[in-house]
């Protein structure tokens, strides 16, 4: 395929690129911005073609995974890295803000009912609030993972009928 027959091909599916980006990224500009990198590297990688197959699906593949990557790479940036010393920022507490009448009342009508709970339903569920992983649980406890699961299971179970009246 000649340079002009790529290139010609290249605009003619620009209407089809756009719809494309569009559905990947439902932003205007996000789209336009991905058919752009994905005409640059199509151009940029032309050698890489193989003469005589699909290169709209060739095309429409660049721009999958332009579009992959780009979501990767803006995740990884939205990810705080605490490079401190003493991990200053990941300990910082959160703030809660002002804390109601009404919310004191919640939580210790809910840590109650929590305490009410026989020991064998409480204390793994107790674990699992405080940030414990299943596995943790069940090694410290000496109890199968699908026991530890199922208790914290019925446990939520018990507390959604124990605190209806906090359900939304």
């Amino acid at each position: 395929m000649t340079t002009f027959e790529f290139n010609s091909s290249l605009i003619g599916m620009k209407p089809n690129l756009q719809r494309f980006a569009m559905s990947l990224t439902s932003d205007r500009d996000t789209a336009l911005d991905l058919v752009q990198d994905t005409y640059l590297k199509a151009i940029t990688y032309k050698d890489k073609f193989v003469d005589f197959t699909n290169l709209k699906a060739w095309v429409f593949t660049i721009m999958k995974n332009t579009f992959i990557n780009n979501y990767r790479r803006n995740i990884k940036e939205n990810t705080i890295i605490d490079g401190t010393q003493d991990l200053y920022y990941l300990n910082q507490p959160y703030d809660k803000g002002s804390i109601s009448p009404e919310s004191s009342y919640a939580e210790a009508e809910i840590l109650k009912a929590i305490n009410s709970l026989d020991d064998e339903f409480r204390i793994p569920f107790q674990m699992h609030l405080d940030g414990y992983k299943y596995k943790e649980i069940a090694d410290k406890l000496s109890l199968k993972i699908g026991t530890v699961k199922s208790r914290i299971f019925f446990t939520r179970q018990k507390l959604m009928l124990m605190l209806k009246d906090y359900v939304r």
